[in-house]
């Protein structure tokens, strides 16, 4: 009795100074396995679940073919046989808006890898480096972030020419400066940390520190910033077909439907709503992820002292 009151005692002496250190309170799990994804991801990926599955078993579940003419009534309302309603030339808006789920992700896929690949690689460089090539960079994306993105992608899709692939070229472009700027900042963080100057010492090239040692640590950052990204690029890719420097008919892309909606929204209001919901819901569903990305790879969040700073 008096050993199990003696430990007791000494147990609660004990917990001070463990609290006093940061033990006890709130120890950090291993790994992001033990962490529950914050309420914002998992909405977010109920809000995509509809887009990915469309995305994956379109053509085969979309009842008729995207560009086959005269399959209903001409501008027929939502029935059971065309959900969507059907367009000006007879054609199933239900099957455009899942064909445009395709295309949507081909957009997005290729400008986040171009811009992800420039601004990650610039970004290293600059942070790791440092000197006159990290103020040569650091000036470059400056004067790039002096014009609004939409409008250089207006511009490089105006000079090389209207169509999907060059709109995902001005779109990956477009979003280089901001990767730049993060992954600068958080690589200049880590270079003179002992892990990179032990690989440092013992003759590691650079080439293999940045790759292998300074980049796995920079994962958060990148895949946060890719996940918002994607949302940006969408909005701004769907922007780009609405005026007619995107894709370019009969493609069945979210904004060049709208654009055609448009001309018809006294009499055929579902031409304009269905892909108009389908840009929301995709968006709103990607912001929600990278903001709960963003808290599910933050270290602060995942053991609950966030409460005492908020």
């Amino acid at each position: 009795m008096k050993a199990t009151l003696a430990s007791r005692s000494g147990a609660w002496r004990k917990r001070p100074l463990a609290r006093a250190r940061g033990w006890g309170v709130a120890r950090p799990r291993k790994g992001h396995q033990a962490r529950p994804l914050p309420r914002s991801a998992v909405v977010g990926l109920i809000l995509l679940g509809p887009v990915i599955l469309t995305v994956l078993l379109g053509p085969w579940v979309a009842p008729y073919p995207p560009d086959e003419l005269n399959v209903g009534p001409r501008l027929q309302a939502p029935t059971l046989a065309h959900p969507f309603g059907t367009d000006a030339f007879g054609r199933d808006l239900f099957s455009r808006v899942m064909a445009g789920a395709g295309i949507a992700v081909k957009m997005v896929s290729g400008s986040v890898v171009l811009s992800m690949s420039l601004g990650v690689l610039l970004g290293l460089m600059a942070g790791y480096y440092g000197g006159w090539l990290d103020q040569v960079i650091s000036r470059a994306m400056d004067v790039w972030l002096a014009f609004p993105e939409l409008l250089i992608a207006i511009v490089v899709v105006a000079r090389l020419g209207p169509s999907l692939a060059d709109a995902i070229v001005a779109l990956g472009l477009m979003g280089v400066p901001v990767l730049d700027r993060v992954v600068r900042g958080a690589a200049f963080s880590v270079r003179h940390a002992l892990y990179v100057e032990a690989a440092r010492a013992v003759g590691v090239p650079d080439r293999r520190l940045l790759l292998r040692h300074i980049l796995p640590g920079l994962y958060s950052p990148i895949v946060v910033m890719g996940t918002l990204q994607i949302g940006i690029v969408l909005l701004a890719g769907s922007g780009l077909s609405f005026i007619g420097l995107g894709a370019q008919p009969p493609q069945p892309e979210w904004g060049l439907l709208l654009a055609s909606g448009r001309r018809y929204m006294a009499q055929a209001w579902w031409l304009a709503l269905f892909p108009g919901l389908a840009i929301v819901v995709s968006v709103l569903g990607l912001n929600l992820l990278g903001d709960g990305l963003r808290d599910w790879l933050d270290p602060r969040w995942s053991d609950g002292l966030h409460r005492r700073w908020l």
